[in-house]
């Protein structure tokens, strides 16, 4: 099981979770349960009951679900390499040292993995682990033959800003298509992300978690336009955006501000009011988009100094 980041930070604080409140085997951990408690969707939750079920951690019964397998006396150190946890942050990490190489112009468009490998101290499951990912968000694919090349459009300067402006051209108009619906347990997960996020989250979040905050808000929303063309087209660009979009994590002076209007975007859809709520996610996208702006001229300053 390939485990990123966000699936490793939630496996992580399950089994915080009980281990500080000394869960006994035999107890019984509902998905929903644990999804409240750490306010995220069910779905990674399952994803990492699973993992901890592989491990040995928790036990799975039929139509019954997880439960604690044995008490955690162990370290978290310990658990974690156990868990494989630890093989995982390095992954993570070195996703992130490359792509700034990349954004800084200090890496080849076209590379072998022993460059890679050697480069970025690797193990070779390491490396099939990260090139993987980079393969799978879009960034950089595998030659005919031989060799890795990362994709030009996604590393010039002004792709994030294009990236947002097909966003500007497409999330407004999806919350006016006649089929929108926005379930409230998904509005309701959506408002306590933001809340949670304000009330500390914000500095603790790591950067892929900032990101897929983001994703999972503005996914959720042309989602709930039923309009599969929207859906299909907002889950690729979100794919390979986060090259470009997880730089602008360093500046997290921004995020309250954003995390409020997002929140307000919900209230405006709660009331049903998406005209409204249209005209404000435009505002929001190009508040962000003249954020942005401030990457982009440092990213063009570093790929042109010498």
């Amino acid at each position: 099981m390939n485990v990123m980041s966000v699936e490793s930070s939630i496996t992580k604080q399950i089994v915080e979770l009980i281990k500080t409140e000394a869960w006994d085997a035999g107890r019984h951990l509902p998905a929903q349960m644990l999804a409240d408690r750490l306010r995220v969707s069910r779905q990674p939750v399952n994803d990492a009951l699973a993992l901890l079920h592989e491990k040995g951690i928790v036990t799975r019964e039929h139509r019954r679900g997880y439960f604690v397998a044995r008490p955690l006396t162990e370290s978290m150190s310990e658990i974690v390499s156990h868990l494989g946890l630890a093989e995982s942050d390095v992954v993570t990490g070195t996703y992130f040292r490359i792509a700034d190489d990349l954004l800084r112009g200090s890496l080849p468009q076209e590379f072998s993995e022993q460059l890679i490998k050697t480069r970025y101290d690797l193990t070779a499951t390491q490396l099939n682990a990260v090139l993987g990912r980079i393969a799978k968000e879009g960034w950089a694919q595998r030659k005919p033959g031989y060799g890795w090349a990362f994709s030009a459009m996604l590393t010039t300067p002004d792709s994030l800003l294009q990236s947002y402006r097909l966003r500007l051209a497409l999330e407004p108009a999806a919350l006016l298509e006649p089929g929108f619906r926005l379930e409230r347990s998904v509005l309701e997960q959506c408002r306590a992300t933001e809340l949670r996020l304000l009330h500390g989250g914000i500095e603790s979040a790591t950067a892929d978690e900032l990101h897929d905050r983001g994703v999972r808000f503005h996914e959720s929303l042309v989602e709930a336009s039923g309009n599969a063309f929207f859906i299909d087209t907002i889950q690729r660009v979100n794919r390979v955006r986060r090259l470009l979009s997880y730089r602008s994590m360093a500046q997290r002076e921004r995020y309250p501000e954003h995390c409020r209007q997002h929140l307000h975007i919900l209230d405006l859809l709660e009331r049903e009011r998406n005209d409204e709520a249209s005209a404000f996610i435009r505002e929001h996208l190009l508040h962000t988009m003249s954020s942005l702006a401030k990457i982009e001229d440092v990213l063009r300053a570093q790929r042109n100094s010498p």
